[in-house]
């Protein structure tokens, strides 16, 4: 007994805006998509991130602390460092592989 296979033509090929793709799967970036209960979920990849950019900053002469905060489910990080220029910054948080390290 064999299973009907679905016709794939041309029109099931789609291209995706990096922002699309971002929204639509998000886990291809941050890993597992969980609820915060797992050490793999995608929110600590995340927080890493954060904290790994402010230790760079901080190795290269840009900010005197780093300061962590942690007040029930929120996590703040603080680097002193040189931040994001102004003219830059709405492509900074917006664009996908856009910056300046």
């Amino acid at each position: 007994m064999s299973a009907a296979v679905a016709n794939y033509t041309d029109d099931d090929i789609k291209s995706l805006s990096p922002r699309e793709h971002l929204r639509l799967r998000p886990g291809m970036y941050i890993g597992k998509l969980g609820d915060g209960t797992q050490s793999d979920d995608g929110i600590y990849i995340l927080f890493k991130e954060v904290v790994d950019n402010s230790i760079d900053e901080f190795i290269m002469g840009a900010g005197r602390q780093i300061d962590i905060t942690v007040e029930g489910r929120t996590v703040t990080v603080r680097d002193y460092g040189r931040g994001i220029p102004l003219n830059s910054l709405s492509a900074a948080v917006s664009k996908m592989n856009t910056g300046g390290k």
